[in-house]
């Protein structure tokens, strides 16, 4: 964004948590330039997980900056989240925008603040995809007991957060219908910002397809894997998370990982690329609106905001499970 608000209001910026750097953060990215002096609160931060991104900004963070294990196994501490965000004071700010897909919406502003929340979707693991997420987390069966009483505190504690911001914004049409699913709040849509000139270059095709994302269960990578296995295709992963060791072990040799790279070096892999693997359900998906800016097909499992991106026959959009049916 080349234009800087700036009217004399104080803002702040709200974070969930800054301990990677995929599309939520680029968003927070870009409401950075719009608020140059705008400190981000966020409950724990790693400048190194980030790529630097951030060195240059105020960063406030909870007490979880100092729980040891908290940055690399995050998952582990969500019932310590809604406390740790509730300690932020913003007495003094007018705006406070968060940028959030879970906690970071739960904020207490003070009487007179205005609190816009950008919300990347409601929290899958609280919701819609709960039961997934118990089947992921490979918790011993004891603490699998456990654990759905947790999730509903946290279900009451997300709907009394919701009720704290005075708007909403929306990622995508998608998300604003989980919104209003969810939250019973209604919600417009602005789709997050994506450089598209950056993938404007053009380079000779290769012989691969390409995978990028952060490696997690509700991506569900690993159908993009058993769907090249059977093929034989090449296909380039570009990412890491906590799937990254078993994805691994279940590829052949004909798919490549890469790990994670700098945005500024993901371009020329769009644009020599036969297609892009999309097989998740996803909020937006700025990473296929990267591979059509930079002329190449995406291959997307047709549900999510991906619908919102891609046109079925002018692109190709297709459930990689039914592909996988056909192999």
């Amino acid at each position: 964004m080349d234009r800087q608000i700036s009217n004399g209001v104080k803002v702040a910026l709200v974070h969930d948590y800054l301990n990677q750097y995929g599309g939520a953060e680029r968003v927070l990215k870009a409401l950075c330039e719009l608020f140059p002096d705008a400190p981000i609160f966020t409950l724990f931060y790693d400048e190194k997980l980030t790529n630097g991104a951030f060195k240059k900004r105020t960063v406030i963070t909870s007490f979880l900056q100092h729980v040891p294990g908290v940055r690399s196994h995050h998952r582990l501490f969500p019932l310590l989240m809604p406390a740790a965000i509730e300690t932020f004071d913003f007495n003094g700010y007018e705006l406070i925008i968060s940028d959030s897909e879970s906690f970071g919406k739960g904020i207490i502003v003070p009487p007179g603040a205005l609190h816009v929340s950008y919300c990347h979707t409601p929290p899958r693991f609280l919701w819609d995809g709960s039961q997934q997420y118990l089947r992921d987390t490979g918790f011993p069966w004891l603490i699998k007991k456990i654990v759905p009483f947790g999730l509903t505190y946290l279900r009451l504690w997300d709907t009394q957060a919701a009720g704290r911001v005075d708007h909403f914004l929306a990622n995508s049409q998608f998300v604003a219908r989980r919104i209003e699913k969810y939250y019973k709040r209604q919600a417009r849509f602005i789709y997050p910002p994506v450089a598209l000139r950056e993938f404007g270059k053009r380079w000779q095709k290769q012989d691969y397809c390409l995978l990028l994302m952060r490696l997690v269960p509700y991506k569900h990578p690993e159908i993009a894997i058993e769907a090249f296995n059977a093929l034989g295709l090449p296909l380039k992963v570009v990412g890491s998370g906590p799937l990254l060791a078993s994805l691994k072990q279940q590829a052949h040799s004909n798919i490549e990982f890469l790990g994670s790279l700098p945005h500024k070096q993901i371009a020329p892999y769009y644009a020599q690329e036969q297609a892009l693997i999309f097989p998740q359900e996803e909020d937006f998906g700025i990473s296929a609106v990267e591979s059509c800016a930079a002329g190449t097909p995406v291959i997307a499992y047709a549900k999510g905001g991906a619908k919102e991106i891609i046109s079925q026959g002018g692109l190709m959009a297709c459930s990689l499970r039914t592909k996988m049916q056909r192999v």
